[in-house]
């Protein structure tokens, strides 16, 4: 069975700027001929990077959706692709711009426009971990066994995770960014965030809108928001971190001892980039990126050159959204893509009661799901087990089934997600149990928390596995 090359897209409509990259993803088949298939994106590589635009906006809450579609549709043209050579990526939107409102219809046209399965996200959790991977941080605690933390810093929000030894330990967001505070070419200044406006009360100086900024005043004002990115990846809160904390992100609690840290965004170009002119954007980003050499930082961490900075984000969108399922999936018919089902994660004292074939409390609970999302379609996400027997194999199909038939709609497809090796065996079950009047399909391999949603792409491999997409759409 030969490998497989897919062409994915990134797209990252963040604060302050728009980009646009192309990866070439290989999928292929890792076990020997007589072993249990095992198959893994084994490469990526980013092809084509675009140009860095100033994201297009028709006023201070709406982005101009037509401008987004028309430089992405150059980029596809320079790049030399169509979208329909586009078989997977992510179109992310980030920091301040998916508080705009019209976030969510820009992104989902955006994704529709860029290829069948290129996937539209947002939210400052899932940004976090795009843009650590983009960068080069999660890598670097796989090659080193370690823990070591990256800190994008865009425009509007700085987005934080720890990732040890390749495994995703912490996350988190703050609203501090290069464009938190903007001035004019005389230093008048002409915007304030309102995380901004905490910061500057905090410090005591007496900057505002119209006002002509001293450059100390900035500059202190800077070194306080160093020194609370500083303390956020200590794992510390206080009352004013608290207070600039992003709407919907988690709470970052790293769990173990960092050994390094790593800074992507578009502040982090300015810092290493060792830029000075303190007017050149407008704003505070370089004199941010300063505060932030300037800083604890430099003397309690190992400081680490990113892979990428300004385009981490983008990078990741492109090449590390999509994974791949195991390979010992179930689908009873042509099922895919499918964008957005959410999912609802069950527990494992859950799962026990499907184990026993009680199905009552999984009927009430998918009931009341149905009731809170749009559309008929949703997957339902389980731990699994590592050896299961056949009776609780029949038990827990019989469970599922007579829940999905009771709580479903009329004929909707079943999707089911398991964290161990068993959807194979679990879809077919299921499907028996219902008979077979209801499509289903299984994929394992794959974890999922609660609130996530899920994009299935079209088989790979002739039908081996399926690219899958883990995600949010977490919008302010």
């Amino acid at each position: 069975m030969a490998a497989e090359q897919i062409l994915s897209v990134g797209i990252d409509i963040g604060t302050s700027t728009t980009q646009v990259i192309f990866s070439r993803l290989t999928v292929d088949n890792t076990a020997g001929y007589f072993s249990v298939p095992s198959v893994s994106i084994v490469d990526k590589q980013v092809i084509y990077a675009g140009r860095i635009y100033k994201t297009p906006l028709l006023d201070s809450m709406h982005i101009d959706g037509e401008a987004v579609r028309e430089l992405v549709a150059a980029e596809f043209k320079t790049a030399g692709f169509t979208p329909a050579d586009t078989k997977t990526g992510a179109v992310i939107i980030t920091g301040e711009s998916a508080r705009k409102d019209n976030a969510r219809v820009v992104l989902e046209k955006l994704s529709g426009f860029a290829g069948e399965f290129v996937v539209s996200t947002a939210g400052p959790d899932l940004e976090a971990i795009i843009a650590g991977k983009g960068s080069g941080t999660w890598q670097y605690s796989v090659d080193n066994a370690c823990a070591a933390i990256n800190i994008d810093i865009g425009g509007g929000t700085s987005n934080i995770v720890q990732f040890f030894m390749g495994e995703t330990a912490a996350k988190g967001c703050v609203d501090i960014g290069g464009r938190q505070i903007r001035f004019d070419r005389d230093m008048r200044i002409t915007y304030i965030s309102q995380s901004a406006a905490k910061i500057i009360s905090a410090c005591g100086v007496p900057l505002a809108v119209g006002r002509i900024a001293l450059e100390s005043e900035l500059k202190t004002v800077c070194a306080a928001m160093a020194d609370l990115l500083f303390e956020l990846a200590q794992g510390e809160r206080s009352q004013l971190l608290r207070q600039v904390e992003t709407a919907g992100s988690s709470v970052f609690a790293p769990t173990h001892e960092t050994k390094a840290v790593f800074f992507s965004g578009g502040v982090a170009q300015c810092l290493h980039m060792g830029e000075t002119d303190i007017a050149k954007y407008g704003d505070i980003g370089v004199l941010l990126a300063e505060a932030i050499r300037q800083s604890k930082f430099y003397t309690r961490y190992k400081i680490c050159q990113s892979r990428e900075t300004i385009r981490a984000t983008v990078v990741g969108a492109g090449s590390y959204t999509t994974s791949v399922s195991g390979s010992t999936i179930f689908y009873s018919e042509a099922l895919f893509p499918q964008r957005n089902l959410p999912a609802l994660k069950l527990t494992a004292e859950e799962q026990a009661s499907c184990l026993e074939g009680q199905g009552e409390a999984l009927e009430d609970k998918l009931r009341w799901f149905m009731g809170q999302i749009d559309g008929e379609r949703m997957l339902i996400a389980l731990p699994g087990l590592k050896n299961p027997g056949y009776e609780e194999l029949k038990n827990m199909a019989a469970a599922i089934g007579a829940a999905a038939e009771k709580a479903l709609p009329k004929g909707a497809p079943l999707f089911l997600a398991v964290e161990t090796d068993m959807a194979k065996a679990l879809g077919q079950t299921v499907f028996t149990a219902m008979g077979r009047r209801r499509p289903v399909a299984a994929i394992d391999a794959v974890h999922i928390e609660q609130n996530d949603y899920i994009d299935l792409g079209k088989p790979l491999l002739d039908g081996l596995v399926i690219p899958v997409v883990v995600k949010t759409l977490i919008f302010g």
